[in-house]
C-alpha cells in the first residue's frame, strides 16, 4: 500500500478574519435591530389605539344630529404612496349615542356633489374608523375637509372643517406645492 502524506492549505486571509471576528459580527446583527425597537413599540401603541386616535387629534365634529372625533393618525406632511399620489391617513371614532345610528362615513377635499362622490369611506368599527384619503398636489390649501355621514334611515348630514385646522401640515405641503394649472 501506498501511503502519501496530505497536507493541509493554510487558511487565506479572509478565513482568519472570520473566524476571529464571527463571534463579534453576530452580536452585531442581534444588537442593531434592537435600535429599531423603540420605533417598533410605537408604532405598535399607535396602530392599537393606546396612544388615542392618532397623533394629532383635531377634535370633535358636529355632523347634523350626530358626533364624530377626528385625528390625523400621523402628524406630517401626505406621503407619496406609488401610483395613486400621495395620501393622508385620518382616524375617527363616533360619539357613543351614534354608533347603532350611523351606516357609512365619508371624507373628502371639496364638497361633495352626491353621496356617489362624498369621498372615501371610513373602515372599522365606531370606536375606531381609519381612512386613507389622496391629496392632490394641485389642491386648493383654503380647500374644506367634507364630513358626509348616512344614517341606516337614509337620512344623509354633511359638515365641514377648514383643511388648516384639519391637518396644518398638509396645508403647508400644498403650499410647498404650488398651484399647477
Amino acid at each position: 500500500m501506498n501511503k502519501t502524506a496530505t497536507v493541509k492549505p493554510s487558511p487565506s486571509p479572509l478565513s482568519r478574519l472570520w473566524h476571529k471576528w464571527r463571534f463579534h459580527i453576530n452580536v452585531l446583527l442581534v444588537l442593531i435591530p434592537l435600535g429599531f425597537m423603540p420605533k417598533y413599540f410605537a408604532d405598535a401603541a399607535l396602530f392599537r389605539g393606546d396612544m388615542g386616535l392618532g397623533q394629532r387629534e383635531i377634535g370633535e365634529v358636529p355632523v347634523g344630529p350626530w358626533r364624530i372625533t377626528l385625528a390625523e393618525q400621523r402628524n406630517e406632511a401626505p406621503m407619496p404612496n406609488g401610483n395613486l399620489g400621495y395620501t393622508k391617513n385620518f382616524n375617527a371614532a363616533l360619539c357613543t349615542a351614534c354608533k347603532d345610528q350611523v351606516k357609512a362615513t365619508y371624507l373628502r377635499i371639496g364638497k361633495p356633489r352626491s353621496l356617489r362622490t362624498a369621498g372615501v369611506i371610513f373602515f372599522g368599527s365606531g370606536y375606531r374608523m381609519g381612512a386613507q384619503m389622496i391629496i392632490p398636489a394641485d389642491t386648493d390649501p383654503k380647500a374644506d375637509l367634507w364630513i358626509t355621514m348616512e344614517g341606516w334611515d337614509g337620512s344623509v348630514h354633511q359638515a365641514s372643517i377648514p383643511l388648516e385646522q384639519a391637518s396644518p401640515l398638509t396645508v403647508a405641503w400644498l403650499n410647498k406645492q404650488g398651484v399647477k394649472p
